[in-house]
């Protein structure tokens, strides 16, 4: 189960089109100093160190090598902002919280730019938190939709490397997790489950962020 029965061939195909287009980096930035001032919609992306953010980026926009990937946690250590040509839409590949390879100095500097770039954003549309389906939510993820629930920053859960477990054990965590979103209330209740490597849930996943550039 991925979610796909709520998204209808128009809303597929307007994620399609929004995803056809060149994407670009726009530039990676280390302090809210450093952070984009035209106000344009931006989805941001987080999650656990190695769950998958930049592997998911890139396949949703058909771009293996948009965002950079590792297969060690922690390598992605700034914001980085990515955007498509003619749409004013930005999405915000966030340093993994938690587990990390790297000095404890820079994991604490990173991990408070992700709470204060979640918490104070004005123009953040909805933040993905991506959990990994083989191990589902666990405790970094719940203080990180604490935190958006605090400040009410919209979030929607992407369970992510869903080709690495079986059917029912896919379908268990993706029952669970929606169980427990219902008492978060900044969650949006519709739980994703995606892979980048077999395309699952990526065209919703589209359709999603389509939908939000026209809201």
């Amino acid at each position: 189960m991925t979610g796909a029965a709520l998204f209808s061939p128009e809303d597929l195909a307007a994620g399609e089109r929004l995803v056809a287009r060149p994407w670009r980096f726009v530039k990676g930035v280390v302090a809210l100093d450093g952070l984009p001032a035209d106000g344009w919609c931006e989805v941001a992306f987080a999650g656990r160190s190695n769950v998958g953010k930049s592997s998911l980026i890139n396949a949703m926009v058909r771009n293996g090598s948009l965002a950079r990937t590792s297969n060690t946690p922690g390598r992605t250590q700034e914001l980085n902002f990515f955007a498509p040509a003619d749409d004013p839409l930005y999405l915000v590949d966030m340093p993994g919280y938690g587990f990390a390879k790297a000095p404890k100095d820079k994991v604490e500097t990173w991990t408070a730019l992700i709470r204060a770039y979640l918490a104070g954003r004005p123009t953040l549309r909805r933040a993905f938190v991506l959990v990994d389906s083989r191990h589902g939510i666990k405790p970094p993820d719940r203080e990180i939709m604490t935190m958006l629930d605090t400040t009410a920053v919209p979030y929607q859960i992407v369970l992510t490397k869903a080709d690495k477990i079986n059917v029912p054990a896919l379908d268990a965590v993706f029952a669970a997790t929606g169980q427990a979103i219902k008492n978060h209330p900044a969650a949006f209740p519709i739980v994703l489950a995606t892979s980048s490597e077999t395309g699952a849930g990526i065209p919703e996943l589209r359709a999603t962020l389509a939908a939000l550039l026209r809201d």
